[in-house]
């Protein structure tokens, strides 16, 4: 309480003393250069959008849908991005929201192909790494939706923590945690795969 009091008596008798305590202005977030430059037609701001959000894009979808339908939804949904980017509000929320619509997309996927493909000898892989990769990518499918997430923005993206958060709109407590989560989850599940 005391140093409340005496911060409050400061910030009375010297003015000065509260502009250095006020945050500094932030600087215009480069998102939302890019999103005022794609709407008033600038076709390279969006080229950078999406040179900044493809690989989150490809992770979100890669933790939802089968590994060949990704590279297509992702085009399908920079272009939707693209043509619903004046509905878009807060110009430097671009991330969560083309995250948003990638998560979409892929529950729209899914209700629409309830069809599964059995996977024959003939269509396995002999390269023993990439069926490792494989398996081990199934293994992530199979964890909840938060953790499987950020684990393959994590480490098939191979994106950084403070990337994740800033580029979903995730707060950065939540991506340390799911990626702890999930790590620990998959390496149960490694363990438990392993040890049959």
């Amino acid at each position: 309480m005391f140093e409340l009091e005496a911060t409050a008596d400061l910030l009375l008798m010297n003015p000065q003393a509260k502009a250095s305590m006020e945050p500094a202005p932030t600087e215009t977030r480069v998102e939302v250069v890019l999103v005022t430059a794609a709407l008033a037609g600038d076709r390279d701001g969006f080229g950078r959008l999406y040179d900044m959000y493809a690989s989150m894009i490809h992770g979100i979808l890669l933790a939802r849908v089968p590994r060949g339908e990704v590279d297509d939804l992702v085009q399908d949904i920079f272009l939707h991005a693209f043509k619903k980017l004046h509905t878009l509000r807060d110009y430097g929320a671009f991330g969560p929201w083309i995250a948003m619509i990638a998560r979409n997309r892929a529950m729209d996927f899914h209700r629409r192909s309830r069809e599964m493909v059995e996977v024959t000898d003939d269509l396995r892989s002999t390269d023993n790494s990439t069926t490792r990769a494989k398996e081990i990518l199934e293994l992530i499918c199979d964890l909840p939706e938060a953790y499987r997430e950020t684990l393959v923005l994590r480490l098939v993206e191979g994106m950084t923590g403070p990337e994740i958060a800033e580029r979903t709109g995730l707060t950065p407590a939540s991506v340390r945690v799911n990626l702890h989560r999930g790590m620990k989850q998959l390496r149960e599940k490694l363990s438990y795969t392993e040890g049959v």
